[in-house]
């Protein structure tokens, strides 16, 4: 498995020739808005929230590539890749919504990918789907989604093995919020990665621990 980050809550997912898109920026999206929007061919795309910033799924549509779209709560199975989207609500741009929350079982790993969650209390309804979480992505910008506080409590409690940060002012290392969450983990530990290749073994053992990846298309 393969993950490359690509800003706001944008990641790519390769797995073999599967490849997963979670959360692409539309084109106004404001997400992003001092990079290019990201486009790369995907198998499937999932969006937790109908926003500009999460639901650019034509940038997904490339080459050969038509991306089945998982955009609510549900369970799917596509190319022996299991999804569970898990509603909860969220106030996104000053108006009440349903994030979905998804759970992806790939490569016979657990993937916790949380959104625009906003609040730790609508999170309740995660533990337990697919076993342990081996890879959860959590925003941490605070605002319309959690801070990092609230972010850093919700990796404890879900217990995820790696911690991967999203939804942070400018996607660097010296953004505040990052700052904030990596003291909240511990410390900084690394600088970012341009990618993370994992397979089941790299995630034995591991105990919460945060991997930050740089942005880029």
């Amino acid at each position: 498995m393969v993950i490359t980050y690509h800003g706001g809550e944008c990641f790519k997912v390769q797995v073999g020739d599967t490849t997963l898109a979670f959360n692409p920026p539309a084109k106004d999206s404001n997400i992003i808005a001092k990079k290019k929007t990201p486009r790369f061919g995907a198998d499937i795309v999932l969006t937790s929230l109908n926003d500009p910033d999460f639901n650019g799924v034509e940038n997904m549509a490339y080459g050969d590539k038509l991306p089945f779209v998982v955009s609510g709560p549900g369970e799917y199975e596509v190319k022996n890749v299991f999804i569970k989207g898990i509603p909860g609500n969220t106030h996104y741009r000053g108006v009440d919504r349903i994030n979905t929350a998804y759970l992806v079982l790939i490569d016979n790993m657990n993937l916790c990918f949380l959104g625009a969650a906003g609040s730790p209390e609508d999170l309740h309804d995660i533990n337990g789907n697919f076993g342990e979480i081996d890879v959860l992505f959590v925003p941490i910008g605070g605002g319309d989604v959690l801070t990092a506080a609230q972010a850093g409590k919700v990796a404890v409690k879900l217990g995820a093995k790696i911690v991967i940060p999203m939804h942070y002012s400018d996607e660097e290392k010296n953004s505040p919020s990052l700052k904030d969450f990596l003291n909240e983990e511990g410390g900084e530990k690394e600088n970012p990665i341009a990618k993370l290749t994992l397979k089941k073994r790299d995630v034995e053992g591991k105990e919460g621990e945060t991997v930050v990846l740089s942005s880029g298309n």
